[in-house]
């Protein structure tokens, strides 16, 4: 994945030609989280004693897998931990990244030919035995009844948040940029609202977001940048700007592609609203929570929703 060969660098590309969102900045940016965080050869020893492996269970199942398709390789976590378990896999891949994983997996078996028997990508999961699928709340209800006589982990929607003291670093800000804006703030572990002090003072973080102005020259981005904008203008709504991000009050922890919500605090109790908002937040980040600049950068131990995948592989049986 590191090397830059011919091969892997057209496949990158046709990745980019299918899906105008996985620019050769965020695919290059997903393989070295990938390669960092995951593949190192300690890591992947730590993180492989608590597995289970079907050869030590004596019984080998079929995992179904339905993948997102938000960020390049999103799927590529479960996909791992299913591998990692001697567990069969059913991968159904979304529309949106359905070249690059399947390429890493045709490598695999290419240099692995018995795994051909362990891996299967399919336009449809049927007789699986479990099942992992991550959507849309919407899909998810669909999920929920589809797979719902068999052992699953079903993933909704779910965002990231950053609660600002107003004592924030220009470093910190920086990082906080990034949080916001890496894969143009498409995953779950994107910041879509911050929660600021009232009388907070924006120019900081508006300036330290500027570094992303070069967004507008994306056409996906900019078509979003510039319909957010039209509606705040015909609205007579209030916003702050930079040439690749647009700052509006409001409650929804979602917003729009180009747009970041903010809505002011008087103090540490009026933030428990978020407690009962934490089935829809994937992370927080803040002086007091996680660090800025961390929420990109997921270990092998982050998992998704804070279900724990190797657990549920533990979890199941030979009924």
């Amino acid at each position: 994945m590191q090397e830059a060969s011919p091969e892997w660098q057209e496949v990158q590309l046709l990745a980019e030609r299918q899906n105008g969102w996985f620019t050769q900045e965020f695919i290059a940016y997903s393989v070295s989280q990938i390669c960092t965080y995951f593949l190192q050869e300690p890591i992947l020893h730590d993180f492989a004693k608590d597995i289970q492996t079907a050869e030590e269970k004596g019984f080998v199942k079929t995992i179904g897998i339905t993948m997102a398709g938000n960020i390049p390789m999103v799927g590529f976590h479960d996909f791992m931990c299913v591998f990692l378990s001697g567990h069969k896999q059913k991968i159904k891949c979304s529309s949106k990244d359905d070249i690059l994983i399947p390429h890493l997996i045709h490598k695999l078996i290419e240099w692995a030919p018995d795994m051909a028997s362990m891996i299967e990508i399919a336009p449809m999961l049927k007789h699986c035995d479990a099942y992992i699928a991550t959507g849309s709340n919407n899909s998810a209800r669909y999920f929920e009844q589809y797979f719902a006589k068999y052992p699953h982990i079903i993933r909704r929607n779910r965002t990231s948040v950053a609660i600002l003291n107003g004592n924030e670093t220009p470093a910190e800000l920086e990082q906080l940029a990034d949080d916001i804006h890496v894969y143009y703030g498409l995953g779950c572990r994107n910041i879509t609202k911050m929660y600021v002090p009232k009388d907070y003072d924006f120019i900081p973080f508006i300036e330290a977001c500027k570094k992303y102005n070069y967004f507008k020259d994306h056409n996906k981005y900019r078509n979003n940048y510039d319909y957010n904008l039209a509606i705040y203008i015909l609205n007579n709504q209030f916003y702050m700007s930079t040439e690749g991000l647009l700052l509006v009050e409001h409650s929804s922890l979602f917003s729009p592609v180009a747009v970041l919500h903010y809505e002011f605090y008087s103090d540490e109790n009026a933030l428990k609203q978020l407690d009962e908002l934490e089935q829809d937040i994937q992370a927080v980040a803040g002086q007091q929570y996680q660090a800025f600049g961390c929420l990109q950068t997921p270990s092998i131990r982050d998992f998704a929703d804070g279900v724990n995948t190797i657990d549920f592989l533990n979890s199941l049986s030979l009924s």
